[in-house]
C-alpha cells in the first residue's frame, strides 16, 4: 500500500466511526429513555453524543488537507467549493422536507407547504462551514486563516454577550443567535424539537463551528508534511490537551455548550478529535493493529459518509411515517415488540439502534463491493 492510501486509512476511519456513531445516537428505540451518554446535554455541559458532529465537521477539514491541491486556478477553486456546497445544503433541505406531501383535514393527500420546512440542520451547518473554511484555505495563508479563526470564536462571544438577553445571554431563546435566525427565517423555519422553536445549527453559530473544519484541515495537513511517527503523534496529542485545557477553563466564563456552539465548546470537542486521530494513528498505523479487519467495519461508512447518513435519515423517518396500528408507527412497534420483550429499558433501545445502524452498514458493504462510491 502507498504512502498516500495509508494516510487516508486513518482518516476512513475516524470519519466511519463518526458516521457509525451518529446513526446510533439519531435512531434510538421507544420505549425507553436511552443511556445518558447517547443524549445530548440538555443544556450547558458535555456528553460523549455531543463530540459526534463535531467530529464530522474536524473530518470534512481532514480531508480537506489531501485534496487542496487538485484545485487548480481561483476561478475553478471557488466554482467546485460553491457547487459542492450548494449539493450539500440543498440536499439537507430536501431531507427536512420529506416525504414531500401531508394529509390535510380531509385526509387527502396535498403538497407539504415550503413554509413549514426548517431551513438550517445538519448537513445545512455542513455545506456553510465547508464554503467559508474551503474559501479561506484556498485563499489566505496559515498566519491569517488562524487570526481570522481566533475572531470567530471571541467575535462569537461578543456578539452573544452584546446582543442576547442581558439577564441570560446564554439561554436558549435568549441568544443573539436565536433571535438573528428568529428575524430572517421565522419561527416557522426553525427547529421544533426542543418543545420551542429554537435553530441549534443556526446562522450565527456557524461562526465558530467553521473554526472546527479549519483545526481539522491543520490536523491533516501536520499528519501530510510530518508523516506518521511518534513525534507527529505526540504533538497531535499535546495539541488536543493544550485545546481541552483552555476549553475547561473558558467554560467558566463562556460555558461549554453543543446547542449554542460555544467557543469553549469548539476547543473541547477540538482537543478531543486531535487526542482520537493520534490514537488512531498509532493504532491503525504505527502498529498495525488490524488483526480481526476492525478497520473495515469502519472504513464501509467512512468511504460513504454523506449517502449512509442520508439513507439512515430517510429510512428512520420512513419507520416513523408507516402506520401498523393506529397511533402505532413500525419503529415503534418493532421497537415494543422485538427490542423492548428481549430488553426491556434502554439496553432494547440501545439494540434497536445498533441493528438499525448494522442495516445501514449492510448496505454500505454492498455498495463497497460493487465499487459504488457516491460523492458531492
Amino acid at each position: 500500500m502507498s504512502n498516500s492510501a495509508e494516510r487516508f486509512l486513518s482518516l476512513d476511519v475516524f470519519r466511519g466511526m463518526t458516521v457509525c456513531f451518529m446513526i446510533i445516537v439519531n435512531t434510538p428505540g421507544s420505549g425507553a429513555t436511552p443511556f445518558a451518554p447517547l443524549l445530548h446535554a440538555s443544556w450547558h455541559g458535555f456528553t460523549a453524543t455531543d463530540l459526534v458532529f463535531p467530529g464530522f465537521l474536524f473530518a470534512v477539514g481532514n480531508a480537506m488537507s489531501f485534496t487542496k491541491a487538485k484545485l487548480e486556478s481561483d476561478s475553478m477553486a471557488f466554482f467546485k467549493i460553491l457547487k459542492r456546497t450548494a449539493w450539500i445544503f440543498i440536499l439537507g433541505y430536501l431531507l427536512y422536507w420529506f416525504p414531500f406531501f401531508k394529509a390535510n383535514e380531509t385526509g387527502e393527500l396535498i403538497l407539504k407547504p415550503i413554509s413549514e420546512t426548517r431551513i438550517f440542520g445538519v448537513l445545512q451547518r455542513i455545506a456553510l462551514c465547508y464554503f467559508f473554511a474551503a474559501l479561506m484555505i484556498h485563499y489566505l495563508n496559515p498566519k491569517k486563516i488562524i487570526v481570522l479563526s481566533v475572531f470567530f470564536l471571541l467575535g462569537y462571544w461578543a456578539i452573544l454577550l452584546a446582543f442576547g438577553d442581558p439577564a441570560d445571554p446564554y439561554s436558549m431563546l435568549g441568544n443573539a443567535g436565536h433571535y438573528l435566525d428568529k428575524f430572517l427565517f421565522g419561527e416557522s423555519h426553525l427547529y421544533k424539537g426542543e418543545g420551542v422553536p429554537f435553530e441549534a445549527q443556526g446562522l450565527l453559530s456557524t461562526m465558530p463551528a467553521i473554526v472546527l473544519v479549519i483545526i481539522g484541515y491543520f490536523a491533516g495537513k501536520y499528519i501530510k508534511e510530518n508523516g506518521k511517527t511518534y513525534e507527529t503523534i505526540a504533538k497531535l496529542l499535546l495539541a488536543g490537551a493544550v485545546l481541552i485545557f483552555i476549553a475547561l477553563c473558558w467554560d467558566s466564563v463562556f460555558p461549554i455548550n453543543k446547542k449554542l456552539w460555544t467557543g469553549s465548546f469548539i476547543l473541547l470537542t477540538s482537543g478531543l478529535n486531535l487526542a482520537i486521530i493520534a490514537s488512531l494513528l498509532y493504532l491503525v498505523e504505527i502498529k498495525s493493529m488490524n488483526k480481526g479487519n476492525w478497520t473495515y467495519f469502519f472504513t464501509v461508512f467512512g468511504k460513504n459518509p454523506l449517502f449512509i447518513y442520508l439513507l439512515a435519515e430517510v429510512g428512520s423517518r420512513i419507520l416513523n411515517l408507516i402506520t401498523v396500528a393506529e397511533d402505532t408507527s413500525l419503529r415503534k412497534a418493532i421497537s415494543f415488540n422485538v427490542f423492548q420483550t428481549i430488553a426491556p429499558g434502554p439496553i432494547g433501545s440501545l439494540l434497536f439502534a445498533l441493528s438499525f445502524m448494522l442495516l445501514c452498514w449492510t448496505v454500505g458493504l454492498w455498495m463497497d463491493k460493487k465499487h459504488i462510491y457516491i460523492k458531492v
